[in-house]
């Protein structure tokens, strides 16, 4: 993933209720019951064999390889609480909003006679309801790192720079650089 995407991932983090599973052995566990049982589907899901998700939950294994160790907390992190991410997702969505806060790179193509070039700011700003769903809806399908990273520009343009639409109509945002982006819904 990238910045905006890793900054989602973040977000839907902060959302969780429970603390996720520390050790190998209960995050294989959680990775086998969320396959329905299927230790197959686990082996799969993580690269290795279905006997070494068999060992891990025998207690023969507990103590992952270095990259093993990273895949098993990547997998269990995606599939943590989707209930609880489901419905912080639909109310940022519905109602609340998602608010923004990056360190980039702002240019700008606007009317003849005024400055385009761009310039690092620090902006944070809340982006309504409706770019919160275009945003999910994006990540839903698969969308590319640019196209959310187009998605927070486009929201970003219109409530931060033209205000709402009260002000530099003509007003095109190029969101670049990114130093740092934080997503919090």
């Amino acid at each position: 993933m990238g910045k905006i995407g890793d900054s989602l991932e973040r977000a839907e983090a902060a959302s969780f209720t429970r603390p996720l599973p520390k050790t190998a052995p209960a995050q294989m566990r959680f990775l086998v019951k969320s396959e329905r049982g299927s230790t197959r589907a686990a082996a799969d899901r993580l690269g290795v064999s279905q006997r070494t998700v068999e060992r891990y939950l025998t207690g023969q294994f507990k103590h992952p390889r270095r990259d093993l160790a990273a895949r098993l907390a990547a997998e269990v992190r995606r599939a943590w609480q989707p209930r609880v991410r489901e419905r912080a997702q639909k109310e940022a969505a519905a109602t609340g909003g998602i608010v923004v806060e990056t360190r980039a790179r702002f240019g700008f193509t606007a009317a003849p006679g005024s400055t385009d070039d761009g310039r690092i700011r620090r902006i944070t700003q809340h982006l309504p309801a409706a770019y919160a769903a275009r945003l999910f809806d994006a990540r839903q399908t698969g969308a590319s790192e640019q196209q959310l990273r187009t998605i927070v520009a486009e929201g970003l343009q219109d409530i931060y720079f033209k205000d709402g639409g009260r002000r530099a109509g003509d007003l095109l945002v190029e969101f670049t650089d990114i130093d740092y982006v934080e997503l919090e819904y």
